[in-house]
């Protein structure tokens, strides 16, 4: 059955294989079970409640794909769009989290509807190549500052704004010991990483839980609830408790829209779009090239399927209670091992279902032996910056204005809409527009980010 469903032999590869492949998949992405319930949290979300929703999208999401197209490629909350939600829509812009999740919601419907058009390809052709390097970019840095603030190494200064951790004081047997173990835990991630270890991220984010544990055990590292710090000593092991899933699941459809303008909507719900849009394209280019997989012309067979997939997921973790859920390239791992089908992606998505029990040990991993992760993948993310040629200050400049946007200005969509007025405008009047083809999309675009700066 599995031979005729997945085609396995024609994709020259057996059940073992597959399985070990999936299994592969879900070691290196299975920190974002730890990772995104510590990050919506901050929106003010139920901890317990995301871990049920990131479980939940990861399986149904990973599950389409397997049966939609029948790739190799594993689908969860993703990163970057997790912490827009949480400490962009959330935080700085100040909506209720039941509003991002609608803006989710409907970012998925929309998605649904470009997959099944050729908008879609329209969209993605319009945006220039160095705009989707630099927000690759910018979001790595975004999301590296995230993990430098939530392992409190950076933290705040009334006369610089932001300044390094003091390690002296009443709070080093907490918030010092909390920072200096999450640089032991930079320094463990990046050493399995070199070494080439599976499941490096993952591993890193255990032996600093662990290291944590330890030091709370000597007395070296002392609670601290007042400064947010907590005991990493889990209380138990494995729960099927999962009444707490009724706090996020459904609420998207209780969203109070009172009191906001629509415009405002709209451009929060684009900004999870676009970047979901070129993501997820980046994604399933980026891990099929390496599985070989694309065809003699460079497109991917069935990417409407994968697409399809990745839209309707989106949807679907917004209703169960989670950002945006899309294709990791953390798959790559999987397809390395040798992973061709979807029987990879189906292995993975239950190892995510099963994860749901263990949910106690998840929720105790405390936000220092999760920062390492979000700053290594920052890292990765800032690997694209090599794709920016500098070279020409019109494409390099506008680049750089999105990239440094983000983390700045902490938000992933001021980042795209500096990255996209500076672009159009920088080009129109040094009479560049007709060389750089620069589409009606992309006016349109800047038209509607300059409206949004001198209404909103």
């Amino acid at each position: 059955m599995l031979e005729k469903f997945f085609k396995l032999k024609e994709n020259k590869t057996d059940v073992k294989t597959e399985v070990m492949a999936g299994i592969t998949t879900f070691m290196t992405m299975a920190y974002i079970l730890a990772v995104n319930p510590n990050i919506l949290s901050a929106a003010g979300m139920d901890a317990h409640a995301v871990l049920i929703a990131t479980a939940l999208a990861a399986f149904v999401g990973t599950a389409m794909m397997a049966l939609f197209a029948n790739y190799p490629f594993a689908l969860a909350p993703g990163m970057g769009l997790n912490a827009y939600f949480a400490y962009t829509v959330v935080l700085n812009m100040g909506y209720s989290w039941q509003i991002a999740l609608m803006a989710v919601f409907v970012e998925g419907i929309v998605f649904i509807i470009l997959s099944l058009t050729n908008v879609r390809e329209a969209i993605f052709n319009a945006i220039p190549m160095t705009l989707k390097s630099a927000v690759s970019v910018g979001i790595g840095l975004f999301i590296a500052f995230i993990g430098l603030q939530n392992a409190k190494i950076v933290v705040n200064s009334d006369a610089t704004l932001l300044t390094y951790q003091s390690f002296k004081g009443d709070t080093f047997h907490s918030i010092g010991i909390g920072a200096i173990l999450a640089l032991l835990g930079v320094l463990i991630t990046a050493i399995l990483l070199v070494k080439r270890v599976k499941g490096g991220i993952l591993l890193g984010i255990i032996i600093t839980w662990v290291l944590g544990i330890l030091c709370e055990l000597v007395g070296i590292y002392v609670p601290n609830p007042d400064a947010g710090m907590y005991s990493v000593i889990p209380s138990a092991i494995v729960s099927f408790d999962f009444s707490s899933f009724g706090q996020t699941f459904g609420q998207v459809f209780k969203a109070d829209f009172s009191g906001i303008r629509v415009l405002d909507f709209v451009v929060v719900m684009f900004a999870f779009l676009f970047v979901d849009l070129f993501d997820t394209l980046g994604t399933l280019i980026g891990v099929a090239s390496k599985a070989d997989m694309l065809d003699k012309d460079g497109k991917l067979p069935r990417i409407k399927g994968a697409l399809m997939a990745d839209a309707v997921a989106t949807s679907v973790g917004a209703i169960f209670g989670t950002s945006t859920t899309t294709t990791f390239v953390e798959s790559a791992s999987g397809v390395t091992e040798g992973g061709r089908t979807g029987l990879t992606a189906i292995t993975t998505g239950l190892l995510f279902l099963l994860a749901l029990i263990f949910s106690p040990l998840f929720l105790t991993i405390p936000s220092f032996a999760t920062a390492p992760a979000l700053i290594i993948v920052g890292f990765y993310m800032m690997g694209a910056v090599v794709k920016i040629n500098f070279e020409d200050m019109s494409e390099a400049i506008p680049a750089f204005l999105c990239i440094i946007a983000m983390p700045l200005a902490y938000s992933i969509s001021e980042g795209i809409a500096i990255g996209v007025i500076s672009w159009t405008l920088l080009n129109l009047l040094t009479g560049k527009a007709k060389d750089k083809k620069i589409s009606i999309l992309m006016y349109v675009l800047t038209v509607l980010f300059i409206l949004k700066y001198i209404f909103l």
